[in-house]
């Protein structure tokens, strides 16, 4: 399980007083990139990548400025050419789970623009995540 903190800036706040929930999907975005990051697949590197394809989101509770925040990113299944990761966004003073995502990413080969078996060593990789 990767954790990443996360500062919330002021323009994350919306008119309601809370990180409005279009923001929340940034910190995810700050999360995935460190997750991969962390298990050697740097987004920006190499043929093979993977791309979101569907979220599933529950917003559990509001997250304001002043909080203390933290996102977490973990192997949640790992398919032929599909890997879904489960992601929370965490309180770090109550450890209560403010936003649970789950996104599913397809493997994708740059070099023929097409979907992909995702490779053994990614695999392992993903796995140990």
């Amino acid at each position: 399980m990767q954790t990443t903190h996360i500062q919330i800036r002021f323009n994350d706040v919306d008119q309601m007083g809370h990180v409005n929930n279009a923001v929340i999907m940034e910190y995810f975005d700050l999360g995935k990139e460190a997750f991969f990051a962390a298990c050697g697949l740097p987004p920006e590197e190499g043929d093979f990548t993977v791309m979101i394809v569907h979220y599933d989101v529950d917003f559990k509770r509001q997250i304001h400025f002043h909080d203390s925040i933290y996102v977490t990113t973990e192997t949640e299944r790992l398919g032929n050419k599909s890997v879904t990761v489960l992601q929370r966004v965490v309180d770090s003073a109550t450890g209560d789970i403010c936003v649970e995502c789950h996104t599913v990413l397809a493997g994708y080969r740059r070099s023929t623009a097409s979907s992909a078996v995702i490779p053994d060593e990614v695999r392992a990789r993903l796995a140990g995540a």
